[in-house]
């Protein structure tokens, strides 16, 4: 099934909005080593819970992260389905070898 052209644009901005800030990108650097629970998280980046639950909601909101829970615990991994959609939506600009230039306005 193919995702409608506004559905995808969306991921991708939202994908693109969740990188944009430096603690986000922390936390995935960790979760490339290994799932976590938001304590190692927290320890691991010397921040409060709240705050860390503020970004991980928008890395989940952007599919970024996937959580499971366990007893009283979430555990956080990457979700790599949507780094490759990010991946493949820059991949088609590297491909581009020529761009055609613009025709002249209001002649």
């Amino acid at each position: 099934m193919q995702t409608p052209e506004g559905t995808t644009a969306n991921l991708i901005g939202i994908g693109f909005h969740a990188l944009s800030e430096p603690l986000r990108i922390k936390v995935l650097e960790l979760l490339r080593q290994q799932e976590l629970c938001v304590c190692d998280l927290c320890n691991a980046l010397e921040v409060s819970q709240s705050k860390l639950s503020f970004h991980l909601k928008t890395l989940k909101e952007a599919g970024l992260v996937s959580a499971r829970q366990e007893g009283r615990w979430i555990y956080y991994s990457l979700n790599v389905t949507q780094f490759a959609v990010l991946e493949e939506y820059l991949a088609q600009f590297s491909r581009l070898t020529k761009i055609t230039p613009a025709c002249p306005c209001c002649e």
